[in-house]
Formats: structure tokens, C-alpha cells, sequence
């Protein structure tokens, strides 16, 4: 039986993975803060002291994108430092990672689905701490996974489509960017691709470790997303277009964040579901 650790348990992408671990046949350990402290590279020596997992999901992250502006220390030392310890120890116990990443790593100043293979261009200090934490992983270790996703979304935890719902039931109006383009990720979709991925390196049928794209399938704007989830649970609440530069934030966010998936659907024969369909399958849980 595998054994699997999973960092940011009650994180979005942590908490859907231990949703489906049930129907799976690998015995898994989930931690989070009260656990295993990313920010404190003692205590994550101290956790893998006498342990030992075939693998280590990485969902743990500094995720306050505007935070990360004026706490640049913390979040490098949660995206970056704490990954290049995990990494540093799946290299010496023979560990494969599946570390988790982001669309924050590119500028978003295109227009076409970004590739693994385009230059990374963050212009946050969270997707340049993200970034640093992939380089970290790439330099140690060989047999790595890094899946960067984007615009994620679950039945648990704080985003965008219950943030939505939420304000739309106490407000007249709502503004909202239509300048953003993107790709939601329904994070339980998300989680079956990494358990699908495992289960193929497992049994041999594949293992081509490196750099994959992951979100839904099709492209829409956070304005038109609003829309959908306001109109969804029929609330009378009027949505606006607005520009990036009219809401104002402390971190800089790519305009278009769309991802190329060809390279994972085709090295693991993965069928991707498209944002209408995850999202209303998301809703109705809701």
C-alpha cells in the first residue's frame, strides 16, 4: 500500500484530496499548520523524523496574494524555502513529489494558452516566491512533478465563486474585473488528475515526471464567472463590469491566464471536464 503525504490539508486542493482518498486504495497523511509548520525549517525536519512516504502532494502555499506584497519574508519562506526542504528531503528518502503551482509564475501579457515550456515572467511576490519554490524542486530533484493550476474553486474553504455568492445575497450591485481572462479550476477535478497520475506511476502504465498545465477546460472572465453564479442561484443582486485599474490591488495579477493542457491530457490519456460542467456540479454542493 502507498503511503502519501498531503501538506495543506485544509487548504482548497488538500481538502478535496482527502474527499476522494476514501476510494482509493493508498493509506494517506494529511497535515497542516498545527502539524508540520512550512515556516519554520526545523519542525519540518522534526515531522519526517522516522517517517517514510513514496509520496509527498505539496498543496501547502502562502496564498495571500496582496498580503504577500508587504510580507514578502513569510511567503518566501512558505513558497520557497519550505519547498526546497521537502525537496532536499524526498531527494535523500527517495520520495517522488507532486509539488503544486501557479499561473502566477507568468506576466499574463499574451493571448494564446500558456505552455510549460514559456518563459516565466511573475509580477507578484507571491508568483515569484512560487516560482523560486519550482526552481528549487527542478535543481534537486529529477523524478518531480510540478502541475501549475489556476483559478481555483471547491466545496471547502475561502474563493472566489462562494465570495461571490455570498456578497451577491447582501449587496444591490457588485463590480467585478472583465479585464481578467482565465480558466476556473474546480479543485476535486484537480485532485482526481493527481491521484490518476500516482496510480499510473504505481503501476508502471506511465511516468513522465516534469512541469504539467492543469485548470477546466474553456475561458471566461471573472465579470462573466460573477454572472454565471449570481444568475445560477437566481439573486437579484445587478453585476458590473469593471477594469483591473478601477479595482485596486497591492499585487499586480496577470490578464490572461488561460494554460495549455495538451501536454497532460496526451502523456496521461486524461479526459478534462469544461468549467460549465465542474462548476455547476460544484454549486449544487454548495
Amino acid at each position: 500500500m502507498l503511503k502519501i503525504l498531503v501538506t495543506g490539508s485544509k487548504g482548497q486542493l488538500g481538502s478535496e484530496i482527502k474527499y476522494l482518498s476514501p476510494s482509493t486504495p493508498y493509506q494517506f497523511t494529511f497535515v497542516d499548520l498545527e502539524e508540520m509548520d512550512l515556516g519554520d525549517e526545523s519542525a519540518i525536519h522534526r515531522f519526517f523524523e522516522g517517517k517514510q512516504f513514496d509520496f509527498v502532494i505539496n498543496c501547502a502555499a502562502y496564498t495571500a496574494v496582496d498580503k504577500a506584497e508587504e510580507d514578502s519574508s513569510l511567503a518566501y519562506r512558505i513558497n520557497s524555502d519550505a519547498v526546497g526542504v521537502i525537496a532536499g528531503i524526498c531527494l535523500e528518502k527517495k520520495i517522488r513529489l507532486i509539488h503544486i503551482s501557479t499561473d502566477y509564475v507568468f506576466d499574463g501579457a499574451g493571448n494564446q494558452p500558456i505552455a510549460e515550456t514559456a518563459k516565466p515572467s511573475p509580477l507578484s511576490v507571491y508568483g515569484k516566491s512560487k516560482l523560486a519554490g519550482e526552481q528549487h524542486v527542478l535543481k534537486l530533484l529529477k523524478d518531480a512533478y510540478i502541475i501549475r493550476t489556476a483559478w481555483v474553486y471547491s466545496t471547502f474553504g475561502k474563493n472566489f465563486v462562494k465570495t461571490i455568492a455570498k456578497l451577491a445575497r447582501e449587496r444591490e450591485t457588485l463590480g467585478v474585473v472583465y479585464d481578467q481572462i482565465g480558466s476556473p479550476t474546480y479543485a476535486r477535478d484537480l485532485a482526481g488528475v493527481i491521484l490518476t497520475v500516482i496510480r499510473k506511476v504505481e503501476t508502471g502504465e506511465k511516468d513522465s515526471p516534469g512541469i504539467y498545465h492543469y485548470t477546466n477546460e474553456g475561458v471566461i472572465s471573472w465579470y462573466d464567472l460573477a454572472i454565471f453564479i449570481v444568475d445560477h442561484y437566481k439573486l437579484p443582486c445587478r453585476v458590473s463590469p469593471i477594469t483591473t485599474e478601477e479595482y485596486k490591488t497591492l499585487a499586480v495579477r496577470p490578464k490572461f491566464s488561460v494554460l495549455d493542457k495538451r501536454k497532460l491530457k496526451s502523456a496521461f490519456g486524461i479526459e478534462i471536464p469544461h468549467w460549465y460542467e465542474s462548476l455547476v456540479n460544484c454549486l449544487r454542493q454548495v
